[in-house]
């Protein structure tokens, strides 16, 4: 089994906008079964829009734009990534967080590639190993976790792909004998966001501290109306999964309904 840590960079705004975020950098480091590197990929992407780089993504990324300039669009560049991946290797795709293969899977479908590839691959989500393994509520970013490992990680305003997915890669081998791989997951849409699904679990817990059973009736007149835009049936029928999961916890949820939490993993954009 090889280890592909993988890094997106991509040209996130300060601003409002319809217009899509892309991927501009893809970086990636191979590390085979000793955890040993054993191979790089390392490339620019030109988007479609907001080619021209502003302030904010350019002192964020420290990526140049002539370097944008000269580079192949997404296209060329997913299909240089696959071929550097190889067709029949075995291998798991490791993250920092969920947005690295989301931002592929959403830069497919812009390009209309076909995304069942990038829908079927496996990858392990190092950042919640890691909160797990430390038994903390609040993600970190991945200079805290060097620094807290003991590994050096400086704190700067530069990301680079493949200088993240190196740090990452330290991570990983730090913390490989701690990580739980039955939560390996796959990419999966989601339609509700982070802050939605917290609204309804903590409508739960209040209602509960009342002595009163929660239902999704209550939770949908009550709490999400006039909050969150609910005209859409896949995001409602989500939200009510999420809230029949809650539920099914059972009574240990209930009787906890007035303590504060002692682990959240936080959001997640994927499913095993």
């Amino acid at each position: 089994m090889d280890y592909i840590i993988l890094d997106i960079e991509f040209n996130g705004r300060k601003f409002a906008s319809e217009l899509p975020m892309e991927v501009i950098e893809i970086g990636a480091v191979r590390l085979n079964a000793e955890l040993q590197p054993v191979a790089e990929f390392s490339a620019l992407v030109k988007p479609v829009y907001f080619a021209k780089l502003n302030e904010f993504i350019k002192k964020k990324t420290g990526i140049p734009q002539e370097g944008i300039d000269a580079a192949e669009g997404f296209p060329d560049v997913i299909h240089d990534f696959m071929n550097w991946l190889g067709s029949n290797e075995n291998f798991l795709f490791v993250t920092w967080g969920g947005e690295d293969m989301k931002r592929i899977v959403f830069d497919t479908r812009m390009h209309n590639i076909d995304d069942a590839y990038w829908l079927a691959v496996n990858y392990f989500d190092l950042l919640k190993g890691y909160i797990r393994y430390k038994d903390v509520t609040n993600d970190v970013s991945v200079e805290t976790a060097l620094n807290e490992l003991g590994l050096g990680g400086e704190e700067n305003n530069a990301h680079r792909a493949l200088e993240d997915a190196r740090m990452t890669a330290d991570i990983f081998r730090a913390v490989f004998e701690h990580m739980d791989f039955e939560r390996i997951q796959q990419f999966k849409d989601v339609y509700s966001n982070a802050k939605e699904r917290k609204i309804v679990k903590n409508a739960i817990r209040i209602i509960a501290s009342q002595n009163v059973t929660p239902t999704w009736a209550m939770i949908v007149e009550h709490v999400l109306s006039g909050k969150v835009t609910l005209e859409d049936p896949r995001k409602v029928a989500e939200l009510q999964t999420y809230f029949d999961a809650e539920m099914a916890k059972g009574p240990r949820r209930i009787r906890s309904a007035n303590k504060p939490e002692t682990s959240e993993s936080g959001s997640s954009e994927t499913t095993t």
